[in-house]
Parts: C-alpha cells; sequence; structure tokens
C-alpha cells in the first residue's frame, strides 16, 4: 500500500486561527482554630492553582504551601489566590519554587491576584519565593490585604530580571505590581511599582533601580513593628541599596541587589529577624 500525505504551506493557511490555550487556576483555603491549635477549614482548588500542606514540624505553624503546575506564566495566564486566617490563628502561605513569567506572545500580561484576609488576634504570613521575569515577560500583579487592628501580618515579594548565572539580559518586558494593606478597614500601606517596556531604561533611570539586577519589598504589620527598626536597619548597615521605615505598627523594607543569589541571601537574612524564632519553611531550604 503506497502512503500519501498533503503538504500545506503557510500561505494555505486560514487567516484566522485558534487562539494560543492560556493557562487559568484559583485557590482559597483557610485556617481555624480547634482545641487550641490551628487547622485548616476551608481547601479549594481549580486548574493550575494547586495547595499542599505538608507534615508540620515540632514548633512551626502550619504551612499551606502553593503550586503552579504549569511551571510558568506567559501572556494572558491568570492566577487567584485566597487565604482567610481564623480568629487567633497563625499560619503560613508559602511558595513550593519561584515563579517563572516567560515571554509574552502577544504582548499581553499574566495577571496574578492574591487576596488576604486576617481575622482578630491572627497572626499571617505570605512568603512566596522570586519571580523570575524573562526577556519579554510581562506581568501584572495585585495583593490585597485586609486584617483586624489586632492581627499580624508579614508579607514578602521578590522580583529577579533573568537569570544571571546563565548571562540573560532582560532589555524588554513590564511590569507592574500592587500592595493595598488595610487595618480594620482603614488603608495603611500603598505601594505601587511600574515598570515600562523599556525596562533598561527605567532600571537605569536615576529614581529607578540603579542597575540592580533583582529586588524586594518586605512588609510587617504588627504591634511590636516600630521595634523591629533598628535590628533591620543594623543588618542592612552595609548595604547601599536597602532601607527600612517603619510608622504606627508598621515595618517596610525594600531591597536591591546585583543579582538573585544575592537578594535571597539579604531576604533570608531579614525573616530571621522578623521571625525569631521560628525557622524558615521547608521548601525555602530545598
Amino acid at each position: 500500500m503506497k502512503a500519501t500525505c498533503a503538504a500545506t504551506s503557510w500561505s494555505e493557511l486560514p487567516d484566522t486561527l485558534s487562539p494560543l490555550a492560556r493557562a487559568a487556576g484559583a485557590a482559597r483555603v483557610a485556617f481555624k482554630r480547634r482545641a487550641g491549635e490551628t487547622v485548616l477549614d476551608t481547601l479549594y482548588q481549580q486548574g493550575c492553582a494547586k495547595l499542599r500542606l505538608p507534615r508540620l514540624e515540632t514548633g512551626a505553624w502550619p504551612c499551606a504551601v502553593t503550586v503552579n503546575t504549569v511551571g510558568g506564566l506567559t501572556g494572558g495566564d491568570r492566577l487567584s489566590l485566597e487565604a482567610r486566617w481564623g480568629e487567633a490563628t497563625r499560619a503560613t502561605l508559602a511558595a513550593q519554587a519561584a515563579e517563572r513569567i516567560y515571554r509574552s506572545p502577544d504582548g499581553r500580561a499574566a495577571r496574578v491576584e492574591t487576596r488576604l484576609v486576617l481575622d482578630a488576634g491572627a497572626c499571617g504570613e505570605w512568603l512566596p519565593q522570586e519571580t523570575i521575569l524573562f526577556q519579554g515577560g510581562r506581568l501584572d500583579r495585585d495583593l490585597t490585604v485586609e486584617m483586624a487592628g489586632d492581627a499580624s501580618f508579614l508579607g514578602l515579594e521578590m522580583l529577579v530580571f533573568g537569570r544571571v548565572a546563565m548571562g540573560e539580559v532582560v532589555t524588554q518586558g513590564a511590569f507592574r505590581d500592587g500592595w493595598r494593606i488595610r487595618r480594620d478597614g482603614r488603608l495603611v500601606y500603598a505601594d505601587a511599582l511600574v515598570l515600562g517596556d523599556a525596562l533598561v531604561r527605567d532600571r537605569l533611570a536615576p529614581a529607578g533601580l540603579r542597575e540592580a539586577g533583582a529586588l524586594a519589598t518586605i512588609i510587617a504589620v504588627r504591634p511590636d513593628g516600630e521595634r523591629l527598626l533598628e535590628p533591620i536597619r543594623a543588618l542592612l548597615a552595609d548595604q547601599p541599596l536597602a532601607g527600612a521605615s517603619a510608622w504606627d505598627g508598621l515595618l517596610a523594607v525594600r531591597l536591591l541587589t546585583p543579582d538573585g543569589a544575592a537578594l535571597r541571601r539579604l531576604v533570608v537574612a531579614c525573616l530571621s529577624v522578623l521571625r525569631t524564632p521560628r525557622a524558615l519553611p521547608r521548601v525555602w531550604l530545598c
């Protein structure tokens, strides 16, 4: 039997092709107090967004670990996460690995939304690992925190421009990162970092990133937030592109470093001060 096949040239393809498939995921988790301990109350996951709860270590808070099963995001992908800490609960949210933002083929941005709610007396932590922005990557990200007046919150976001060890240089892309934290309904922290398409120009600008290859923001909202300022400033004394401020029980830390490895070391040092005596989640140590 003779097999035949017909060749089709690109010019013969239809003008309108099916759009590329886009990743979408949503996850929700909630904690409650039972018999004096923090336990899981709600767990929901959909699409590529997953949540895992590792075995609890002695002396550690319960930890929910986010997992993006598609291994990275590109233009048009969407992820959302909602978490709630019930009254007097204590728990950590972390990420299994660094999030990768790949080149957008159509100019659209990947969209990531995180909403955290802390009820009375709760202590919550949001400790994802690095977000790596590849050449041509575009990311639009929002973090919203609603917390009771006597709750405590520690949050972190890190951004790394490409993989320095592989010689990558990011010159094109876009990034927007928005923070909103409300305490008893009152806005106590708002921040928006926007880097446009000409990333290299924005990074070299006098009010830009001073050629830094990585950056991080750490926010602690707790009754003794201002007391933490001096230990953090002492830690950052030899870091010319890092600083910290505190007011009304809120500590804000901004870190700029040459690369992701230096940023991670500095972030771990800051978290060691802010989380004493508890160790980092195990996923951070892999």
